[in-house]
């Protein structure tokens, strides 16, 4: 059994604080999903967890010890991550980077022994990558490279498991199968998990308890059912939802309601490029404050589409788990051509969707605004082995603009209404 207790810390970057009197416990056997919108802190209290960014206030403890004065081989015995990207430039095998797991257990310059083969090839079968064993990694898809470096964590036999977004890349029959495995840990091995998400009901399915952030700080935490109500995820993502059971599952459902009919309509058109559920809140944000909004490309199937959907938002979309098609493509360009400022949400980036980057540069060619909203760094983004990266220093280079929340792009997309308004003026 092993209890993480995190003890009023304080993160920064520098000189400014990220993170504020962050403060909860779990223990073995728990689920713990943390949910915030961009730039609320998410990503930075894993990091701090794994000791990659050391509290300046506050200890983080493992049983009765702070991890930060633990020898680093100790904590790996312990505790493992699974990040948004793992980016591998060599040609190791799958099977070879998921050995990597066992280095806390085995001697220095030690070769694997036939025990630790056998608990490698159990994870990989447990993650449904066994297959996979002989290929190289930098071979493999998002999707199936995510499962690998899961199998590699659970090789490293850990008795807490971070994972900052798990399903990034995979399709839904994957992210169901690796949720289950994980909330399977849970109950048969006691497994005390730690992750983010960005989609509610996803953490709702799975998760037993979940903390809500906002800027930095801790608005809600407690058993999922009483703590994702539409008043807590109103507060925390300024979304008016409703939160029920779903009546077939019986587990919480969150539906995001459209826009007051009273709101005052706006003159500004705004295209929204999002996906794998970055652009929900916005959606709703936008949309309620009297922006007409559009989307594309979207896949069928993925949150941000359902939202859409829900939202009645003119939508461009693909086949699911298809890459972006030319008529899709089209499509889109004709939905930018009518907007007035192109949003691109701080979504991940694959060869199916880079065509939405292409779209966002024909966009400022063409004079039309474009803003980034950016939340940590592109890199852990870019599963294009940096073609995306390149992408969006091209957007910046070319004016594209830069944000960090939703409160910098309202500031902003005011200003551009206000101005818009007045040319309409002069114009009649």
């Amino acid at each position: 059994m092993v209890k993480l207790t995190i003890g009023d810390i304080d993160c920064y970057y520098g000189s400014t604080k990220i993170l504020e009197a962050i403060q909860f416990a779990v223990k073995s056997g728990e689920f713990l999903g943390i949910l915030g919108p961009n730039g609320s802190g998410k990503t930075t209290l894993l990091k701090s967890i794994s000791r990659i960014l050391k509290p300046k206030k506050g200890a983080i403890l493992i049983g009765e010890s702070n991890i930060y004065d633990m020898k680093t081989l100790d904590v790996a015995k312990q505790l493992a991550v699974v990040p948004q990207t793992t980016p591998v430039t060599f040609d190791f095998t799958a099977l070879e980077v998921v050995l990597m797991g066992r280095n806390p257990h085995m001697a220095r310059f030690a070769m694997e022994s036939k025990e630790d083969m056998t608990i490698a090839k159990n994870s990989m079968q447990l993650t449904n990558t066994w297959d996979l064993a002989n290929r190289p990694v930098t071979e493999l898809s998002g999707g199936e490279r995510q499962r690998v470096i899961i199998a590699r964590a659970l090789t490293q036999e850990p008795q807490l498991l971070l994972l900052d977004e798990p399903t990034t890349h995979l399709d839904i029959s994957n992210q169901l199968e690796i949720m289950d495995l994980l909330k399977e840990l849970c109950k048969t091995k006691k497994l005390l998990i730690v992750a983010v998400f960005h989609d509610f009901n996803l953490a709702a399915r799975y998760c037993d308890s979940v903390i809500l952030l906002n800027d930095g700080k801790i608005v809600a935490v407690g058993k999922s059912e009483d703590t994702l109500t539409s008043e807590n995820v109103k507060k925390v993502f300024c979304v008016d939802t409703i939160v029920k059971k779903h009546p077939i599952t019986g587990y919480l459902h969150v539906i995001p309601m459209p826009k007051p009919l009273n709101q005052r309509q706006k003159s500004l058109s705004v295209h929204l490029i999002s996906g794998c559920g970055t652009g929900s809140s916005l959606m709703k944000i936008l949309t309620d404050e009297g922006y007409f909004v559009s989307v594309g490309v979207l896949n069928l199937l993925d949150t941000d589409q359902e939202t859409a959907q829900l939202l009645k938002i003119p939508t461009t979309t693909e086949a699911p788990f298809s890459p972006i098609t030319e008529e899709s493509h089209k499509a889109n360009l004709k939905m930018i051509s009518k907007a007035n400022v192109v949003v691109i949400a701080p979504t991940q980036f694959g060869d199916g969707n880079l065509r939405n980057l292409e779209a966002a540069e024909t966009a400022l060619d063409e004079g039309i605004p474009v803003v980034l909203m950016e939340d940590g760094s592109i890199e852990e983004r870019d599963f294009t082995k940096g073609k995306a990266t390149k992408y969006l220093e091209k957007l910046k280079s070319k004016g594209a603009v830069t944000v960090k929340n939703n409160c910098g792009l309202l500031e902003f997309l005011d200003k551009l209404e206000n101005k818009n308004s007045k040319n309409c003026h002069r114009k009649k």
